[in-house]
Order: structure tokens, then C-alpha cells, then sequence
């Protein structure tokens, strides 16, 4: 019978290599993986392209992740906010590269990868920076910019309950970018704070169908990012 549990955040994340492409899910702190951020760490990989949000906070999580030096680029839409520091320091600094993506062109860049669309159009950034050297066609008196898919080798999402076959449901705001990134990746790692059997979650309540998924790992304490922060944590 099919069983995507992993026992441990460390063996869901060790295939991870150098230079690979990783979703992280995640709205600031609402819904942010932290656990297996830090398992991450732990792991080393290093030459990450990360794709979230924002570009984490304080000194846990993303934040952390990028203050080891393990990521060379960020694919975001909010690199800095009110709690940002490491990556602010490390952009001015030249150790990090940015690519800032407008937040509904970020989600459907990620949807569209899931879906199979490798590119669409989109009025956004029409006249802006970004939408220097790429493709723009006009449709009915407007003028669009063409933009691809992103799609990544991992995606590492949380989730408020799952059950064996890897099928999800999200605690309200917390479900934000992930279910498109559980689609969006080659391979989805996520770690649940509530594991049920089998016929556990009712069909019509499922919002990530577990083909989607390939690794589940129970987290049943998960700690929260403004806690770490509210307390002055860093990791590692």
C-alpha cells in the first residue's frame, strides 16, 4: 500500500542537492515551513535558487537559510519588510542575486508550471523595469508582457493535516502559495502538524490531492516564525 510518511525532516530533505531550485511555501510567517527550512540548513546544500514570498524574517527560516550563504538566488515578490535584515545586507553586499516578480504574476507563474502553460500573458509591469527584454503583444488595444512558468526540483510546504497518501488540507491564510508550488515542483516535501489514517479526510475537504506529493513528514508541534523572532531566536 501506498505511504508517503518519512520518518524524519532530515532524511525528507537529504537528496537535495547543490545549484537545485526549491520552493518554499510560506505569506511572511503564515504558513512557513520552518522545520524543514532548518533541515536544510543542517543538510548543506548550498547554490540554492529559492522561490517564497518574501525573503524571510529576522534570523530563523529563509532568513537563516540565506544568512548561511546557501542560496545564490531569491525569486520573489517582498524582499524586504518590516523584519527583514540578512537579506538586505547580503543584497547590498553583491552575495545574493534578486529576480522581483509582481505577487499575481509570481502565483500564476507557479500555477502556470503546474498546469503545463510554459508561458502567458500579462498587463503587469507594462512600462516598468521588468518588463525590459521580455515579449510584449498587444490584444484588443492593450499592451501585454510575455512570462513563463516557474517551476522548481523541490517544494517544501506545511500543512494542518494529511494522511498517508499525501492528500492536504491548509489552516485558512496558511494555505497561500502552497498548493500551487505542491503542483509546480518535481518533487513535493511537506510537513504536517496532524497525521490521520486513511479515510481521514473527507474527499470534498482536500485541497493538495496527494499525486501531488511525495513525501509527508509529522511535525505535530510545529514552531511558529514570529515566536522565534518575538524571542530573539537565530539558527542555527
Amino acid at each position: 500500500m501506498i505511504n508517503k510518511v518519512c520518518p524524519s525532516v532530515a532524511q525528507a530533505v537529504a537528496d537535495i542537492p547543490d545549484g537545485a531550485t526549491v520552493m518554499l511555501g510560506g505569506f511572511g510567517a503564515s504558513g512557513s515551513p520552518i522545520e524543514l527550512i532548518h533541515a536544510l540548513i543542517d543538510h548543506g546544500a548550498k547554490n540554492l535558487t529559492v522561490i517564497n514570498n518574501n525573503t524571510g524574517n529576522g534570523e530563523v527560516g529563509l532568513a537563516a537559510l540565506i544568512g548561511n550563504g546557501q542560496v545564490r538566488k531569491m525569486i520573489c515578490s517582498f524582499p524586504r519588510s518590516s523584519q527583514s535584515k540578512v537579506f538586505p545586507e547580503y543584497y547590498k553586499a553583491g552575495k545574493i542575486e534578486l529576480d522581483l516578480v509582481p505577487q499575481g504574476t509570481l502565483a500564476e507563474r507557479i500555477r502556470a508550471a503546474g498546469a503545463g502553460i510554459p508561458a502567458f500573458y500579462t498587463p503587469t509591469t507594462v512600462g516598468t523595469v521588468l518588463a525590459e527584454g521580455k515579449e510584449q503583444r498587444e490584444f484588443d488595444g492593450r499592451t501585454f508582457v510575455l512570462e513563463r512558468w516557474l517551476k522548481a526540483e523541490y517544494a517544501l510546504v506545511k500543512c494542518d493535516t494529511a494522511d498517508p497518501l499525501g492528500n492536504l488540507t491548509y489552516n485558512k491564510t496558511a494555505r497561500n502559495f502552497s498548493p500551487l508550488m505542491c503542483m509546480a515542483a518535481t518533487t513535493t516535501i511537506v510537513q504536517v502538524g496532524r497525521l490521520v489514517d486513511r479515510g481521514g479526510i473527507d474527499p470534498e475537504h482536500v485541497v493538495t490531492p496527494g499525486i501531488f506529493v511525495n513525501r509527508v513528514i509529522h511535525v505535530p508541534e510545529p514552531v511558529h516564525e514570529d515566536t522565534l523572532i518575538a524571542e530573539g531566536r537565530c539558527y542555527p
